[in-house]
């Protein structure tokens, strides 16, 4: 392994681990407002919705979109799972192996 490289994946890991704990250092010292905490409950499901929605909506080369047929099949036991076990780890779970047989059968 060269420098180079050595010194490319120390600063890669300062530049990803910095934004993430910086953050929490700060807000540790501070009690937040009761409505900031209820708002940053819902930064999870905001972005499950973003990649769901990324995936699930795709565009042609003419500007139209198209929905994934593939992402719907997925999409229906993903949300059974959701609405039934409310667990957001066993709903990714779920997502994901869905889509992985999806993409090997089909």
């Amino acid at each position: 392994m060269s420098a180079y490289f050595f010194w490319i994946l120390i600063g890669s890991a300062i530049v990803t681990l910095l934004p993430r704990v910086l953050p929490f250092v700060f807000v540790r010292q501070f009690q937040l407002p009761d409505p900031f905490l209820r708002w940053l409950t819902y930064i999870p499901v905001c972005i499950l919705t973003a990649l769901v929605m990324d995936e699930l909506l795709l565009d042609s080369k003419f500007g139209a979109i198209h929905i994934n047929a593939s992402a719907i099949m997925a999409i229906i036991p993903t949300l059974i799972v959701a609405l039934t076990t409310k667990s957001l780890s066993l709903t990714v779970l779920t997502g994901v192996v869905t889509m992985a047989v999806i993409r090997l059968f089909i």
